[in-house]
């Protein structure tokens, strides 16, 4: 009964939402990425090792040509007798090596923003149309504290409109790498808008940044707030197991959903049970298994972590837009380790709640959120403390 309740409640989401994430019969690219993170592993991808590889692969070819033209034993019956070119050894050594150091640069910085779970906060303060000085927290960690005008963000929002202010320009900040900082803006707040304040060093580039800024790395960041969620995630033959800790710590099982109960095209994708999370909000996954290796892996989320039994792995996500995203078990790990599907439904904050409070209910605990209140929201500044 709790499955079917469970899988009722997860296939909600409208058809066109759950194609959007499908992987194409016979496509040849990336599926498309929905969230900043995957979008900058695509941009990795596409714009920096592809033309690398195809530049690698066109010269090589090219040399291949020229030497079976020039010194087939046609063109050069009498062969050279020499063995070593000091030129050629140094520009085939040194090339190679610069061409590693292009391609190590930005993989580092990416591999970083997988590897290391956001510990950025908001502050949201209402604007009175006087008051311009605003103190953010900066209780961090020593190596974490925000220290200079890259790692801060002020957001005013009115509303009608949501502008981020440019340091200096709007406004100045005293006491960078101290306990507190203090904002001061060159205009005060519109009254009734929300001013808020953003601290962290874990940022990514907006969703909407234009390729050739990629290029250049010239795409605005944003600060990655820290996790609002853990999602428990136990591999076992041949399914998974999930775990809200945060809310209830209750858990249930997700196995394939069966063909008489699902589409031809979702078949061996859908299951019974999905996972449920927010949208935009920071979701931190946490994976093990219960009796052999298996691997956690979302393409839309360029997500693939491994469940290692007795062994607690971490990583990350952040969805940006509504919608179910399929994955699958990306560690053989036995006779059906193609039958063990993921699907992860993107729903909003509201319907997130009643699903928490529905799967509270299933497991006879009381409703965790009633009269409206919105606990650990991060994607809207109306949901934060004031």
């Amino acid at each position: 009964m709790k499955k079917t309740i469970s899988g009722l409640l997860g296939l909600s989401v409208m058809a066109a939402s759950a194609a959007y994430a499908l992987p194409e019969p016979g496509g040849i690219d990336m599926q498309p990425a929905a969230s900043a993170l995957a979008e900058e592993v695509h941009f990795f991808h596409n714009g920096i090792l592809m033309p690398i590889m195809t530049g690698i692969s066109l010269l090589v070819l090219a040399l291949l040509i020229w030497v079976m033209v020039r010194y087939n034993s046609k063109s050069n019956p009498v062969a050279k007798k020499f063995s070593h070119n000091t030129l050629v050894e140094v520009i085939w050594t040194g090339i190679p090596i610069l061409i590693l150091l292009i391609i190590a640069l930005p993989s580092f910085e990416l591999l970083f923003k997988e590897g290391v779970t956001p510990d950025g906060k908001q502050v949201v303060a209402r604007g009175d149309g006087q008051t311009v000085d605003f103190v953010f927290p900066n209780d961090f960690p020593e190596s974490r504290m925000v220290k200079r005008a890259d790692h801060l963000q002020v957001i005013v929002d009115t509303g009608a409109e949501r502008r981020t202010l440019k340091h200096r320009k709007d406004f100045s900040v005293d006491g960078w790498g101290e306990s507190d900082l203090v904002v001061s803006l060159n205009e005060p707040a519109p009254r009734g808008s929300s001013v808020i304040l953003r601290g962290g060093r874990s940022t990514q580039n907006v969703t909407d940044c234009p390729t050739a800024k990629r290029y250049i790395d010239a795409c605005e960041k944003e600060i990655v707030l820290a996790p609002t969620m853990t999602l428990k995630v136990t591999g076992r033959q041949w399914g998974w197991n999930y775990a809200y800790p945060d809310f209830g710590d209750f858990e249930f099982l997700s196995d394939m959903a069966p063909e008489d109960q699902t589409t031809p095209e979702l078949y061996r994708l859908e299951v019974d049970n999905r996972v449920v999370v927010p949208v935009g909000e920071t979701v931190r996954v946490t994976t093990t298994a219960s009796d052999v290796i298996h691997s956690w892996a979302l393409p839309n989320f360029a997500l693939k972590i491994d469940a290692v039994p007795g062994r607690f792995n971490e990583t990350w996500f952040r969805a940006e837009e509504e919608g179910v995203y399929y994955g699958q078990c990306s560690e053989i790990c036995g006779i059906r380790h193609a039958f063990m599907p993921i699907a992860v439904e993107v729903v909003s904050r509201p319907k997130f709640e009643a699903w928490v409070d529905s799967q509270r209910a299933l497991a006879g605990l009381e409703p965790m959120f009633a009269d409206d209140n919105v606990k650990l929201a991060q994607a809207g500044a109306g949901a934060q403390a004031e």
